[in-house]
């Protein structure tokens, strides 16, 4: 398939085709695994393929570059070993010490401790702001010393929705860059950079992975200078997803479409028994009408995730014993995979933000709804919903 009729295609034929021809020797259909270090090369600095040291460059995570481009409609893109790999490779390559950044007021855990743990350390002062708060934000900026708005929609665990567009327009009014993390939604049902936003993020152990079986980050980005920066301090920190990764995160992005629509079709049906349950005090998720982020959420994405968090009458106490007795909903953290997860992101995924602006409720329960048979995920979830006898 040509370069031109691929990027015309739709979703589920790039996610199969884009950033890989068949090999033109074999015609093997999937991306070897290119298990090297070095490249052989015609004379010296003659580089085969542009390929010299796979810190710098592999065959196989160039396939998985290039899909991952392809999806979120980027220029380039890049694997990381990790989710926080890629978020500090951001910092790094874009703000400098003396720079500020606005962060979600209900950021996940672990990018709230690289920002006040790590960066901060380092000299990038944050201010929280709430993402479905446009004016919030703008208040949040520090003219002349933001660099970035970094933003995740949905959010992660309170699942609040930011208006992508809205918030592009303010962070460039300042003069910063917006990051969006897109690990919730997946490139499938949000593609940020066609709103406005300049750089996307996600942690692949979620959804583009989706198989609980790799860890894995990744960067998409439209501006070619932005490119430049991030490909460079890709290369100087090295923080590189390994070929055997790549393989693994690029084998599950292609099924990337098919799961997601199942993965939405069962938390649908999970948020409807809930609502309904007598020990169910609330149930946050974008599809609902009442959620305060529906309208965005409906106009920026194409269905509302596979990610469902709810508050229990009995506390926090009632919490905890929900997530232990849960069968077929594994107690664990991540997301994204296709068995169904639960936990208490107040002492599990959370954990670090304790006791600052961004403690979530304590009788707070998350779930990451899977693709099993909708009937045995509801059944657990009415067996431990009931108060002990």
């Amino acid at each position: 398939m040509s370069q031109t009729h691929r990027d015309k295609s739709g979703f589920e034929t790039r996610a199969i085709h884009a950033g890989y021809e068949p090999d033109p020797m074999t015609g093997a259909v999937i991306p070897p695994i290119y298990a090297t270090s070095t490249y052989k090369q015609d004379g010296v600095g003659g580089l085969r393929g542009g390929y010299e040291y796979s810190r710098s460059a592999n065959p196989t995570r160039t396939a998985l570059e290039g899909a991952l481009a392809a999806l979120e409609e980027g220029e380039r893109g890049f694997a990381f070993a990790s989710g926080l790999a890629a978020e500090d490779t951001i910092l790094r390559a874009l703000t400098k010490p003396g720079d500020h950044a606005v962060i979600p007021d209900d950021a996940y855990g672990g990018t709230f401790r690289l920002f006040d743990k790590v960066a901060k350390v380092w000299g990038l002062e944050h201010s929280p702001a709430a993402v479905s708060d446009v004016e919030a934000v703008r208040a949040a900026i520090r003219p002349g010393r933001t660099k970035l708005v970094w933003v995740e929609t949905p959010t992660n665990p309170l699942l609040n929705i930011g208006d992508i567009e809205a918030l592009a327009a303010v962070a460039h009014e300042a003069g910063a860059l917006l990051v969006v993390d897109n690990t919730f939604a997946s490139p499938y049902l949000q593609q940020p950079l066609t709103l406005g936003a300049d750089v996307v993020v996600h942690s692949t152990t979620k959804y583009v992975g989706g198989h609980s079986d790799v860890v894995g980050g990744a960067v998409v980005v439209r501006d070619l200078a932005i490119a430049d920066a991030i490909g460079f301090h890709q290369n100087a920190m090295g923080a590189v997803a390994g070929p055997f990764d790549s393989f693994l995160t690029h084998r599950g992005l292609k099924t990337l479409g098919v799961r997601m629509d199942r993965h939405c079709d069962n938390a649908e049906q999970v948020v409807a028994f809930l609502v309904d349950h007598p020990q169910v005090a609330e149930v946050i998720y974008p599809g609902l009408a009442a959620h305060p982020g529906h309208a965005v959420a409906a106009r920026q994405m194409k269905r509302y995730g596979g990610i469902v968090s709810f508050r229990v009458t009995g506390g926090e106490e009632h919490a905890l014993a929900v997530c232990e007795r849960a069968e077929v909903f594994t107690l664990g953290e991540s997301l994204g995979g296709v068995e169904s997860l639960i936990e208490h992101p107040g002492r599990m995924t959370h954990a670090s933000v304790a006791g600052t602006e961004l403690e979530v409720p304590p009788d707070l329960i998350r779930l990451s709804v899977g693709i099993e048979s909708i009937e045995d995920l509801i059944a657990d979830l009415g067996h431990v919903l009931e108060p002990r006898r």
